[in-house]
């Protein structure tokens, strides 16, 4: 049973998404049936859908620095997940912040692209995502493609993503957790923390509708986080939850779908 009065908190910083299934709704979702209070900063909206992303309307980065500081001064929380921030001057904000009030437990989720193919971060602000938060960061989750800009290496096999790995952990100060995907295995994804290396396997799920599964693994890690488990632990019982989720088989939308982050509520008729 969750005692209430000594609730664990997490912070999401990320986009809005309309349609529900990535982004802020998929981290509150997720944050909330980990067993976690949740709490938000919106760095920008977006129009969209199962099908892709119609626009983006980000926030100025007065307001998101307003957002961070009424949190971090009122709930401060015990874990922060970054999610999709398109800009650099939006990341300079966010890690000022965290510097500022020696945030603790930090999973960053590089979103550089939207499972649709939308691009979803401006290219100058990778530069200052590299340079200003994955220093701070307790764990970045990388898919394939973002971790072959992270690490500049081309990753064809599980070999190379232990290179990747590595040399993002080394050069960046921080744990990595590279997730492998079906373009490279069976959805096994590969923790590298401290100079050491475990691999976790996926289940095969046969599932289109993955709309938001970046977002929901990184949440899911940050909420065990901030319950303080290890890293390793986290990310195996994120794993369990995202895999469930996707099991459900909700099929949402015309499009990739969401998955059924509330799996564990039974369905009231």
């Amino acid at each position: 049973m969750i005692d209430f009065k000594q609730m664990k908190t997490a912070l999401t910083i990320a986009g809005s998404d309309s349609s529900g299934g990535a982004g802020i709704q998929a981290d509150i979702k997720t944050i909330t049936m980990n067993g976690v209070y949740a709490m938000s900063a919106i760095t920008a909206l977006t129009a969209q859908n199962t099908l892709g992303v119609r626009a983006i309307q980000e926030t100025t980065p007065g307001f998101l620095r307003q957002q961070l500081d009424a949190v971090f001064e009122d709930i401060f929380p015990d874990s922060v997940k970054i999610g999709m921030v398109a800009s650099g001057e939006l990341i300079d904000v966010i890690a000022d912040r965290l510097k500022f009030y020696n945030a603790k437990k930090i999973v960053v989720d590089p979103v550089m692209v939207a499972t649709s193919g939308s691009a979803l971060i401006k290219k100058d602000a990778i530069k200052t995502l590299v340079s200003k938060l994955l220093p701070l960061a307790t764990l970045v989750t990388p898919n394939i493609p973002e971790a072959e800009i992270l690490s500049g290496i081309k990753i064809s096999d599980k070999e190379d993503m232990i290179k990747a790995a590595k040399c993002i952990s080394q050069r960046y100060g921080c744990s990595v957790l590279l997730k492998g995907g079906h373009s490279i295995n069976d959805a096994n994804d590969l923790l590298y923390e401290n100079g050491n290396y475990v691999w976790f396997e996926g289940r095969k799920i046969d599932n289109p509708n993955t709309h938001g599964t970046g977002c929901t693994l990184s949440s899911a890690i940050a909420s065990n986080l901030a319950k303080d488990l290890s890293l390793a632990e986290s990310v195996k019982r994120a794993k369990e939850y995202i895999s469930n989720a996707l099991l459900e088989g909700l099929d949402l939308g015309k499009g990739a779908g969401p998955v059924k982050h509330n799996y564990l509520i039974n369905e009231m008729i």
